[in-house]
């Protein structure tokens, strides 16, 4: 049993003075490249990492659901607590009743009813009132997505206990409907599916408009290379303004360009959109049609080549999010560049941007090397030390217990 298994179970204890029916955890997630095209209809290729959010889960028998965890910040003894038959009214009008962490797995609740009924479920009798007892090594605010983790366990914990039957890709939609409308946050659905499809040793190559998704083989440890993370520790949060004014930027680009997202421009009609649009808007769009054309370059130079290959691709994403995009930050820049000058593959911020972490693709043995040189280069620029740490790609949201 691991930390946070226990960590867990013995919340859920202390919460119901009861054992739990089951624990259930999905991962984390990092994003190798393809940044902001999610919710342009674009491709992506991010892969589930080794850190987790755990569940503990047991039915009631009053039609309530509680959730509290041990990253919440009220008491134990005061869980967040609501009737199964308020959640839609709750959501998504009156969400700010809601403190912030918990809208997450009550969004997800929200969401899995509705799918339930439009899938044609009749899960009347099983929808249970439950208490969800949550635990989490993921680090918050890293870019690592903590939060499609929590919507991944809650969403494979409640398919089960009731027994809705709903595929992985239903359960990936209803974890990004409570981001999207019970969170607030503007994401696309690249996270969940990466937390509910992610295998070992594989990345999850997703075109999100048919939400096809295809498992590559990564190979990093048969190259000899680690996936370093580089948690500046500067946090962020996608339901503030700089994500959805780049959101609204790309919106308004497809829309000058005439098409329905910007999946549907290639790197040949840049030079007409430059001409139409402002050189703000234009940069969004470059970035993303640029960065969409860099994903299938990736997953084709990786199956022929292998992952060392795929560095200056790394290297080119990072630059398009700095100069286009416009949502790196120093201390992403300084992590990015002391790697690569310390002797990484490549390297690139990962995540929505505006802080969070940036990854190094890196020979093994360069790895306490590559760690000393960006923990030194922190600490001469005056920047709050960073946590610096490998992830190794891994299994998807199961059942634990």
């Amino acid at each position: 049993m691991t930390r946070t298994d226990a960590e867990a179970r013995a919340l859920f204890a202390r919460l119901t003075g009861q054992e739990p029916t089951g624990l259930w955890s999905a991962p984390g997630r990092v994003n190798l490249i393809g940044e902001h095209t999610d919710y342009n209809d674009g491709f992506v290729f991010p892969f589930a990492i080794d850190f987790r959010t755990v569940v503990a889960v047991g039915a009631r028998d009053d039609g309530r659901i509680r959730v509290v965890s041990t990253f919440d910040e009220v008491p134990v003894e005061v869980p967040v607590e609501v009737a199964l038959d308020d959640l839609d009214a709750l959501f998504p009008a009156r969400r700010d009743e809601i403190v912030e962490w918990a809208r997450y797995p009550l969004g997800v609740a929200w969401a899995l009813r509705a799918a339930a009924r439009d899938a044609g479920v009749d899960a009347s009798a099983s929808l249970t009132g439950v208490d969800l007892a949550f635990s989490s090594d993921v680090p918050v605010g890293a870019g690592l997505s903590s939060s499609a983790a929590i919507e991944g366990a809650t969403a494979a914990a409640l398919n089960d206990i009731w027994g809705l039957g709903l595929d992985r890709v239903t359960l990936a939609q209803a974890g990004r409907r409570a981001e999207n409308e019970a969170v607030g946050a503007p994401t696309g659905i690249m996270d969940q599916m990466a937390a509910l499809l992610g295998e070992s040793d594989a990345g999850i190559f997703l075109d999100c408009r048919s939400l096809e998704a295809d498992v590559v083989e990564l190979g990093f440890a048969a190259a000899g290379l680690e996936l370093l993370v580089i948690d500046t520790r500067v946090t962020h949060a996608h339901s503030t303004g700089g994500y959805g004014e780049r959101r609204a930027a790309c919106e308004r680009g497809a829309a000058i360009m005439g098409v329905p997202a910007l999946r549907d421009l290639s790197v040949d009609d840049l030079p007409r959109a430059q001409e139409l649009m402002d050189d703000v808007t234009f940069r969004r769009v470059r970035h993303v049609v640029t960065e969409d054309q860099r994903v299938l370059d990736a997953v084709r130079t990786l199956r022929a080549n292998g992952p060392r290959a795929i560095g200056p691709l790394l290297d080119a994403s990072h630059a398009s999010m700095r100069d286009d995009f416009e949502i790196s930050v120093p201390e992403l820049d300084l992590a990015v560049d002391t790697a690569r000058s310390a002797g990484a593959v490549g390297a690139r911020m990962t995540g929505g941007g505006f802080g969070g972490s940036a990854i190094a693709l890196v020979d093994r043995d360069l790895v306490p090397d590559v760690t000393a040189a960006v923990e030194a280069a922190f600490a001469e620029a005056g920047f709050a030390k960073p946590h610096v740490f490998t992830v190794h790609p891994s299994a998807g949201a199961r059942r634990d217990a």
